[in-house]
């Protein structure tokens, strides 16, 4: 895969409303060129482990971020993290949940299951292009993610 079609961030969200808020923040940070976007936690788990409609695409060619809620249609969103965070070719990915829910119980899970950051999502819209923007500024200039053995 050339550097074109690397994706960055895969965007896990089930709201057109928060969706169409975290393309355009990440746009105007300049980030977003290359995302792709999965509606619900079955279509995220196609597209990182190259199943289903995504089975033409290579594991190796994983995300170098996936910004993924909790509350999702037909399979949610810890059981993604728990997928993602429990295969060792997939790991290595920094996932970030970025989520309504306030809920201690969702926080603890999904560190035990190995999220790299817990994100509520800001009531208002200046707050979540910030906090949005920041993220991404962060997980894709800023952290050095572990160069592997490919």
């Amino acid at each position: 895969m050339n550097d074109s079609q690397i994706i960055e961030i895969l965007l896990v969200e089930d709201s057109l409303e928060d969706l169409e808020l975290t393309r355009r923040a990440l746009r105007n940070a300049n980030l977003g060129n290359r995302i792709q976007v999965a509606r619900d936690g079955e279509e995220a788990l196609e597209f990182i482990f190259c199943e289903g409609a995504h089975e033409g695409r290579k594991i190796e060619d994983t995300p170098r971020l996936i910004l993924l809620d909790l509350k999702l249609p037909k399979v949610d969103g810890l059981e993604v993290l728990a997928r993602i965070k429990g295969d060792p070719r997939t790991r290595h990915i920094p996932v970030v949940v970025l989520t309504s829910s306030r809920e201690q119980v969702d926080v603890v899970k999904s560190y035990q299951l190995g999220v790299n950051s817990y994100i509520v999502k800001p009531v208002n819209f200046e707050s979540f292009t910030t906090a949005v923007q920041e993220l991404g500024m962060y997980w894709l200039l800023l952290n050095q993610p572990p160069k592997l053995d490919q």
